[in-house]
């Protein structure tokens, strides 16, 4: 009897507590204080290393399996890309990712010339737009008092960073060593992903096997005539290319000559360029690996991680310079920078630090388009929090 005495006046309160927020709803916008950034990646320590993308008990199920089936002598035949062979169906997607990132730096460069590009001198914080924000969060070794951040014009270096890798020849081949280091040309690492999709390009030869790789207890068998070890590093590879691919994208040489007029325009193709290739290269991803150090941005595309000992993050010396390799995201491929976005670019008004739990982020990229006037994805719509009204300075004190 008296449970359900309890139950009836739960249920008056809160059908009452439903009837009020009906009413509230007519009223107007309600504040909210409920971070809503979840899709954003958490800012990691100096000593906390990057989260795994597969669980580590099905990393060890996996080598328990591996090291059961290398005790069996038998011949185990492999899929692409593991056989050595492509994967037709991805060659396209790695043509259209490459011809994206050509257009999407062509864009930025054209709309960096309108829309100013801020980067602290002291940390690696970002601001697209005048003016640069005042939220204090420059806490690095040199900085100031307050925590403001020290800004400087940047371009199109601060809002598409470049991750670089090496460049494999055979990428089913023993791993690059420390002593190869200097031998082996580093070129961007998207360009790497699409060359060993598919991608042919004279200027950094790979080899294409015609005959598929086998696998017999635990160890490659290439039925194929192997090339002599002088060739396979060094000759015929042209070393140190990555600058130049930077200023002049591969594939697009009059990339400042796109058919528009205004700068939405560009701003429009850029956006799309952007959705593409980043599309594209999740894609690329689900089949081609690609590692990356658990503690630094380094990065290897391919099936393992180079032997280079250049770790100089945390616990470096225990692992001797060598890095913790671990699968990879799609941000560490991109190395995606993300700046607090700005909801009236066109009012002028300053983001404080006094208000910065009701703003929103956005890759730089997405936030440089959308400041023309391009329209944002619905994927964007959590992190750039457009449902939180940022109330005035004099009505902080009034939000609940």
């Amino acid at each position: 009897m008296f449970h359900r005495r309890v139950t009836s006046v739960l249920n008056l309160r809160g059908n009452a507590i439903l009837s009020t927020v009906k009413d509230l709803g007519n009223v107007g916008p309600l504040y909210s204080t409920v971070s809503a950034m979840e899709a954003l990646p958490r800012k990691l320590k100096k000593a906390e290393k990057k989260p795994w993308v597969t669980s580590v008990n099905e990393l060890k199920r996996r080598a328990r399996y591996d090291k059961q089936e290398r005790r069996v002598v038998r011949e185990v035949p492999l899929r692409p890309p593991e056989n050595g062979l492509l994967v037709e169906k991805l060659i396209p997607v790695a043509h259209h990712v490459l011809a994206s990132r050509a257009q999407l730096l062509a864009c930025v460069s054209r709309i960096s010339e309108e829309i100013p590009i801020y980067f602290c001198s002291l940390c690696t914080e970002v601001h697209v737009g005048h003016p640069p924000h005042k939220i204090r969060t420059c806490n690095v070794s040199g900085s100031q008092k307050n925590k403001e951040h020290t800004w400087q014009r940047g371009g199109v270096d601060h809002v598409l960073l470049v991750v670089q890798s090496f460049h494999l020849y055979d990428r089913l081949g023993r791993a690059v060593s420390h002593n190869e280091r200097l031998e082996v040309d580093r070129i961007p690492a998207l360009v790497e992903l699409c060359i060993q999709a598919g991608v042919d390009l004279p200027e950094y030869p790979t080899r294409r096997r015609k005959f598929p790789v086998y696998r017999v207890a635990g160890k490659l068998i290439d039925f194929e005539k192997r090339f002599p070890k002088d060739e396979l590093f060094g000759k015929d590879i042209e070393t140190f290319r990555s600058k130049e691919t930077i200023k002049k994208p591969i594939g697009d040489r009059n990339y400042l000559n796109l058919p528009y007029d205004d700068i939405k325009g560009f701003a429009m193709r850029g956006m799309e360029a952007w959705e593409i290739m980043r599309t594209g290269a999740i894609q690329l991803m689900k089949t081609y690996g690609v590692q990356t150090c658990g503690y630094c941005p380094e990065l290897q595309v391919g099936p393992k991680g180079h032997r280079v000992r250049q770790c100089q993050a945390f616990k470096h010396q225990m692992r001797d310079g060598q890095h913790a390799w671990q699968e990879a995201t799609i941000d560490d491929l991109l190395s995606t920078v993300y700046v607090w976005h700005v909801q009236n670019p066109h009012a002028g008004d300053v983001l404080v630090d006094s208000m910065k739990r009701y703003y929103g982020k956005l890759p730089a990229v997405v936030e440089l388009f959308s400041q023309v006037g391009a329209q944002v994805g619905d994927d964007y719509y959590h992190m750039m929090r457009d449902d939180v009204v940022v109330p005035g300075l004099d009505e902080e004190k009034l939000v609940v």
